[in-house]
Parts: C-alpha cells; structure tokens; sequence
C-alpha cells in the first residue's frame, strides 16, 4: 500500500525532507518544481511509513485504501506523474547553509507582513541562527491571505497555521498586529532597530481589464468578493446584488473557481465553515442559480489547476458545464496533448473538461459554466451592470507561444452580477524601488539592497500556492544571512524595547502575541458552540475589544 498526495497539497516541501526513501517529486531543486500544481508519491517506491502524512501541514496526504470517492482519481495522478518522470535517487549533496558564528551577536529582523511568506521566513531565520523577529501587520489578526483569502469550505489547508503557531511560541518572534508600516513606524525607523527588514506584503490589488463599464455598480473585483467573504474587517460592509439568476467571472483561475463555489454552494454546507456571518446571511437569500467563467484561451492553458477543476465536479448539486465545441483544439495544442511525454497535469485538465462536456445536466441542479476562447470587451448597462459583452478567439502560434486572437464574433450575456478575477498586484512600498509594470519589487535573489528584502508575491508576483513561499523566503534569508556574515548589514542603533515603546506611543491599540491569542479564543469558541471551526470577529473594534479580553 502506498500514501497519496491529494488536493489540498500546499507544495511547502516538508514532506520530501521526511520521506525515508526519497519518493516524494519534483523537489525544490527540480526546474518542475516552479510550476508544479502539486507534490506526488511513488506508488512503487513508497513503503507505507506515513511520516510524510505525520508532517504534512494541511493534511493533504492519505494511505491509498482510506481516500474518499472525491479523493480515489489521486491514486492514479500520483502514479502518472511517475510514468512521464519517473524516479531517479539523487545523490546530489544537500547544500551547505550558511551560518553566523556566535561572535556575530543576535541577529535583528524585521518582517512586514505576517502572511504564509512571512511565516516562512521566521521560521526559516529560527532555524538558521539566534534571532529576534518582529513582525508587522497593519490587520488585528496575523495569517494573511490564509485566513483572508484562502476559501471558507478549503478548511484543511488552513491548518498550515498551526505550524506557524507553534514554531513561534517562545519570544524570538513578536508580533506587532494593527501596526501600519508608512503610518505608524517608517521604513527608516525600522532599519535602525532591526538589522535587516524583509518586506512580505503581498500583492494587494487587482489587476484591471480596461474596457468600458468596468466601474459600474455590479461590477466588482474579486479582492472584494473574497475579502468580505472571508471577513476582512475593511470589507465586511461590502453590498454584493445576489438577487439575479446569473453571475458571470472573468477569468478561470483557483480563486474564480473558489468564487464560483462560494456562489453555489448549499448555504447548509457553509455553515459548518468559518465563511463571515454576514456573508452567509447574503448567501442564504441568493438567487444565483448559474455563474459562468469566462477564460481567453482554451482548456489546456486555463490559469486553474487540474486539482480544483477536478473538486469542482464532487460539489453535491451543482453541475459542471463545458461546450463541446470549445474543446476543439488547435493544432500546435494537440500536439502537446499528442507528445508520448506530455506533461499529466496539461493532459489532465483537457480529459476533465472533455469529460464535463459530455455529463447529463440533473434537473434542479445549480450550474457551474465555464466558457474558453472569450475575452470581455464591455460591461454593459444603464447606470448599472446589466451584461457582459464577449468577443470570441481563437489561438494562434507566435513567437512566445500561443496567442488569443479575436474572432470578430460577439456575444452578450446577461447578469446583475460580475466579477473581474485576472490576477492580482503589488502595489509600490515607500523608500523601495518599484516595478510598475510587473507590480513587484526589483531584487536580486530577494536581496533589494544589503539590510532590505523581499519574499512572496511582493517579490516574485502573485504565482504559485501557499508552499510556493516556503523555498522562496529560503532563497531570500540565504542572501540576509549571507550579508550579515559578511558585515554588510548595519548594527541596530536601539534595542527591542524601545521599539515595543515606540510603536505602543504611536499606536496605543498595538496587538501583540496575547492579544491575537485572544482573539483566537474568542472565534473558538463562538465557532465550538455554532458547530464551526470558529466564528469570525469582522469589525476592527470588535477585534480589539477581544485583543484586551
């Protein structure tokens, strides 16, 4: 018997460093690695220990005779992905990190953010070298896009929060939550306490589509949508018009599809999640009973995983729907599909939109619709969103790959309801250089400038899952910790506590450890007695309320 790597795998790697006999592909160090959608076992190699089950931190992991219905395809995914890689023993030698001598003193960090790349980062630090980590959030709440955007009903990945918890329970990482940095301290204010900063912020924006319409009420981003229902207080009195019968997404990537969930979902279902209140309350009364996906290019280069497009067809009561005449391929994809050594997870996603194409439609059922080859070109209305007008495309090879080309033939669809899902952006961090066309910050391995850094989204733009952040906070501590040998880095010129003083006199409502530890305890419970993992807190002076017990 072997284990499985199923849907919620978080690609964090920590499963590869415990596997006795090496089985678990691609590793970090394999270029597959950057793009892979998932980790896979080798059914042939594997020898049934479950110590990569023991240290998987969102629970993605199973012995192949307890997988679900929903979860059985994984055992042949796993083993697939071994037929067009299959395993080789890597004898090459782990590298040699580098690592201050005591002489150096206590290493001084400031972390700004305290999202998946930033936890990565502290623990990365911890492990490396005597440190003090002080980390910022200008939220009450620390996790980021874990508990802000990750969706309600994916519960499992969200436990990769409990590592982070419990790999910072001693003092060496503090957490200074409700802080803004450009507000209430500044970039130069924390180099002189700290002898590095590493900035992790994300990318906070949406991109925008620029047609015409884009603005009217009705028309949202999905930033909005998945904020307020995932109860970020700055969006929880946000107003979406659930009254229609149709929804339309642009774009068909993870979080389009989580947004199309949330949309069909058996209110029921969410109840027993940590969905914010008032979202649920809305979706109780919704009358969506279709939300369609519009997508430029065809089903072999939709932005979604094969993974989630795979969950997507296990949702009791709703139908997943894809035309047949969209799955007529062009030439220069069928042949990748024809390659003997196409990659499994392009073919995958083809054979699952194939195999959608062809289900009957159950009467009653809510639908999930998704439409390639379509790119908006306006929303329409008198004063308000009424349509969506598309242009139909076709692929072309050029240069740099396949093109979406349009066709000329239009179409319009009707809806109450849009919302805009093609990717998000970083937005510029005051005394940082900036990229404003690609919304990141220029670095060089995460290094910006000795003594500034960056890791995640901020630095790389918003690709990759959660796990993608694990390697990429490891490249950027390798290039801080290598400064800090080299006597690159500036001495702090004031300690931590007067640190902890300033920030307490410029914002006297400062968050810290205990107070998130509060405030956790009050969501648990609230949750325990609801049947619910916990009940949000989405009000600021709620939050801070619970933060003073």
């Amino acid at each position: 018997m072997a284990y499985v790597i199923t849907q919620r795998c978080c690609n964090d790697a920590t499963c590869i460093a415990e596997c006795p006999v090496d089985c678990i592909r691609p590793t970090p160090d394999q270029p597959e690695f950057a793009t892979a959608e998932m980790l896979h076992i080798d059914p042939d190699t594997c020898i049934d220990c479950g110590a990569c089950a023991d240290s998987c931190p969102v629970q993605a992991i199973f012995p192949e005779d307890e997988l679900t219905t929903s979860l059985a395809r994984y055992r042949d995914i796993n083993a697939a992905y071994f037929q067009r890689h299959p395993l080789e023993a890597d004898f090459a030698p782990l590298p040699v990190l580098a690592r201050p001598s005591k002489e150096l003193g206590t290493l001084r960090v400031a972390i700004v953010g305290a999202g998946p790349a930033a936890c990565y980062a502290a623990q990365e630090l911890r492990a490396r070298t005597d440190v003090e980590v002080d980390m910022f959030d200008k939220l009450p709440t620390p996790w980021g896009l874990v508990r802000a955007g990750v969706a309600p009903d994916h519960a499992g990945t969200k436990t990769v929060t409990e590592a982070f918890d419990s790999g910072f329970g001693r003092d060496t990482v503090r957490m200074h939550l409700n802080v803004e940095v450009g507000k209430h301290i500044s970039h130069e204010e924390l180099l002189e306490h700290h002898h590095a900063v590493i900035y992790a912020v994300g990318a906070s924006t949406d991109r925008r589509l620029g047609i015409p319409g884009e603005d009217l009420p009705g028309s949202h981003s999905a930033t909005e949508f998945v904020a307020w229902y995932n109860g970020h207080p700055a969006y929880a009195d946000r107003h979406f018009d659930l009254s229609g019968e149709r929804a339309v997404i642009i774009g068909n990537g993870n979080v389009a599809l989580d947004i199309a969930r949330i949309l069909t979902m058996d209110p029921q279902q969410l109840a027993t999640t940590d969905i914010a209140d008032h979202a649920l309350e809305a979706l109780r009364h919704s009358t969506i009973r279709e939300v369609v996906l519009l997508g430029r290019r065809g089903p072999a280069q939709a932005a979604y995983t094969a993974p989630e497009f795979l969950a997507l067809g296990h949702l009791p009561g709703v139908d997943v729907v894809v035309d047949e005449a969209d799955l007529v391929l062009d030439p220069y994809t069928q042949a990748l599909l024809d390659d003997p050594e196409a990659e499994p997870s392009l073919v995958l996603k083809v054979d699952l939109a194939r195999e959608y194409a062809e289900r009957f439609p159950v009467t009653g059922n809510k639908r999930i619709m998704f439409r390639y080859l379509a790119s908006p070109t306006a929303i329409a209305g008198g004063g308000r969103t009424e349509s969506v007008e598309f242009v139909r495309n076709a692929l072309a090879a050029g240069a740099e790959g396949l093109r979406a080309e349009p066709t000329g033939v239009s179409e319009s669809l009707p809806t109450g309801l849009v919302l805009r899902s093609i990717g998000y952006r970083g937005e510029p961090i005051d005394g940082l250089p900036f990229d404003h066309a690609r919304g990141v910050v220029p670095h060089d391995g995460g290094r910006v400038t000795p003594g500034v850094y960056v890791t995640g989204w901020i630095k790389r733009g918003p690709r990759g899952v959660i796990g993608t952040n694990k390697t990429d906070s490891k490249e950027t501590v390798d290039q801080l910790i290598s400064d800090f040998i080299a006597g690159a880095l500036n001495s702090p010129r004031q300690d931590r506590e007067a640190l902890a003083e300033l920030v307490a006199q410029r914002q006297p409502e400062v968050v810290d450890r205990a107070g998130w530890a509060a405030i956790d305890t009050v969501e648990r419970a609230a949750g325990k007695a609801a049947g619910r993992p916990r009940v949000k807190l989405t009000d600021t002076e709620e939050l801070l309320r619970a933060a003073k017990g």
